[in-house]
């Protein structure tokens, strides 16, 4: 019997994931936690054999609670699952120690198969977020505070508002906004912004 624990924010998520996994006959539902604090929590005291983690969750976020569960027990097993496809934001969490990462569209099917590889000891990565971890696999990262004036041009924010904000001067922002267009392959902040978003770079 496959002992399951979800974390997720949404109870409509976390009721009809439970409802799956309450048919199978290998599986069984043994908790549940709406952020990252009450998954460690709940994890802690029911050490589940798989743990299903959305990411994008109030507190504690899912890559920082895969990461305190993994510092305390390098052995667990963590199938990510979310509605963000983004290559980056799966880079970090299988970083951290996930298992797997699939995403809320998949088919009922695909996730009963995920949970049961990962509990198996295998690894599970849907395969288009598999392939765009391909595709950018020797891409340069953003540095920090590349990271950091992208976030604020997302917000609206001019380059001479962000130099103050930042306490540089606007020619420093505008060489991080060309690193960043190089990095990220495009000609302008909007098109910049909304890779950034697509590959998990930046929040929703």
């Amino acid at each position: 019997m496959i002992r399951v624990l979800i974390a997720d924010d949404h109870l409509i998520i976390r009721e009809g994931v439970a409802a799956i996994i309450e048919a199978e006959e290998d599986m069984t539902l043994v908790g549940e936690a709406a952020d990252g604090h009450e998954a460690v929590e709940q994890w802690r005291k029911l050490r589940p054999d798989v743990v299903l983690m959305d990411i994008q969750m109030p507190g504690l976020n899912g890559v920082q609670a895969i990461a305190t569960i993994m510092a305390e027990a390098p052995a667990s097993r963590i199938l990510v699952l979310t509605t963000y496809p983004g290559d980056s934001q799966a880079s970090r969490a299988l970083a951290s120690g996930a298992a797997g990462y699939m995403l809320k569209s998949s088919l009922r099917q695909a996730m009963l198969e995920a949970i049961r590889a990962v509990a198996g000891g295998s690894t599970y990565i849907d395969p288009d977020v598999a392939q765009d971890l391909a595709s950018h696999k020797m891409d340069r990262p953003l540095a920090g505070r590349e990271t950091t004036v992208l976030s604020l041009v997302a917000l609206g924010r001019s380059n001479k508002h962000i130099a103050g904000d930042l306490g540089i001067s606007e020619e420093t922002v505008k060489a991080h906004l060309k690193s960043v267009f190089l990095k990220l392959g495009v000609a302008d902040r909007t098109h910049a912004v909304t890779q950034a978003i697509k590959r998990g770079i930046l929040p929703i």
